[in-house]
């Protein structure tokens, strides 16, 4: 399944198109590598998600989702940026503050 940057309207959305596209960085098959991610939090207030997939031999890919800027930094093994991504649409996250 793919995901089309005009089709992320949820958070859940933006999971899938990241998942997907940091898996096909290096042909990973996404049902084999999950996803985590973790919330940002600046000055008290939630700014934007970091994704990662942990893959074999060690293989760390990471993305990070800016939601002031509703932009998606994607980043390969070696910790160089690849792609920048502005979405059109804002992700609904129903996130506002910071976990407690």
């Amino acid at each position: 399944m793919q995901v089309a940057v005009e089709n992320i309207k949820t958070l859940d959305d933006l999971r899938r198109f990241v998942h997907e596209v940091l898996c096909s960085k290096e042909n990973l098959m996404a049902e084999e590598y999950g996803l985590t991610e973790k919330r940002m939090v600046r000055g008290g207030q939630f700014c934007g998600l970091q994704f990662c997939v942990r893959g074999p031999r060690s293989v760390r890919l990471t993305a990070i989702w800016t939601a002031d800027q509703n932009v998606v930094y994607l980043y390969d093994a070696k910790g160089v940026r690849y792609a920048k991504i502005r979405l059109t649409r804002r992700a609904e996250t129903g996130c506002q503050a910071p976990a407690a």
